[in-house]
């Protein structure tokens, strides 16, 4: 069974390298790494970089599969999941996503999505984000979570394309965009799910608000408690433990 990955932001298909690893490990070496425009592959100049954008660039990379796979998303790649099988379901096998509280009606942006999503201060925030050579791109990374060797790859490709594509795709998700999607959420529930609850993600709002919406999925939870964010960069093995569970349990 092919299991497919797809990242978020500020990131490229490299934060995935230690996970890969460990999956390769436990046996599974049919992985495939789809990537969002404009985060590590080029941007389109007609691309319009927003949710919906996002969602049916997904659903045409999945229709490309001969069968349905199973379907992994971090960060917005959870979001792109989400909108993605609202719509198209019968697509995967499985799905897990450690994103699904954007979509609860109560849920709030972040600060730093917030200062994306004003214009004028969001612009200013990407340049100094993104300025300076690749190793301090790297090492803003590198502090946040993710291993050296990864945030380098990363930072390679943190330009003014990246920037453009989170400008136009968190303005596009302004609330209440998110919460009026959600009301598909119980859509994912025709195939089976996982939701991650990494404890220490200060992006993704309250343990009780990321089970909330577990639940309206029909989705399954995973608590990966004392990791954050970047989870899959921090502890790669149990990332791996809990994903490898989760398919041969209840899809493969």
């Amino acid at each position: 069974m092919t299991v497919a990955l797809v990242h978020g932001n500020p990131e490229s298909a490299a934060l995935w390298d230690p996970l890969v690893t460990e999956l390769a490990k436990a046996g599974v070496d049919d992985v495939v790494r789809l990537s969002p425009p404009g985060f590590g592959v080029p941007l389109p100049a007609d691309f319009p970089a927003t949710v919906t954008a996002y969602r049916d660039w997904l659903i045409a990379e999945l229709e490309r599969f001969e069968q349905p796979v199973d379907l992994l998303g971090h960060d917005w790649g959870g979001g792109h999941v989400v909108t993605a099988l609202m719509e198209r379901p019968e697509l995967v096998r499985s799905w897990a996503s450690d994103a699904l509280s954007l979509f609860e009606p109560d849920y709030t942006w972040h600060d730093l999505a917030q200062v994306w999503q004003t214009p004028g201060d969001g612009e200013a925030n990407l340049d100094e984000l993104f300025g300076g050579t690749p190793a301090d791109r790297a090492a803003r990374m590198e502090a946040l979570g993710i291993g050296h060797a990864e945030a380098l790859r990363i930072a390679g490709v943190q330009g003014d394309e990246m920037k453009r594509a989170v400008l136009a795709l968190y303005r596009s998700a302004a609330q209440p965009a998110m919460a009026e999607l959600g009301r598909g959420l119980p859509t994912l529930a025709a195939r089976p799910g996982l939701g991650i609850v990494a404890t220490a993600d200060p992006f993704g709002g309250s343990e009780e608000l990321r089970r909330r919406a577990a639940e309206r999925a029909g989705a399954e939870v995973t608590v990966l408690d004392g990791l954050g964010h970047w989870w899959m960069c921090e502890d790669p093995a149990r990332g791996a433990r809990v994903l490898t569970a989760f398919w041969r349990a209840r899809a493969w």
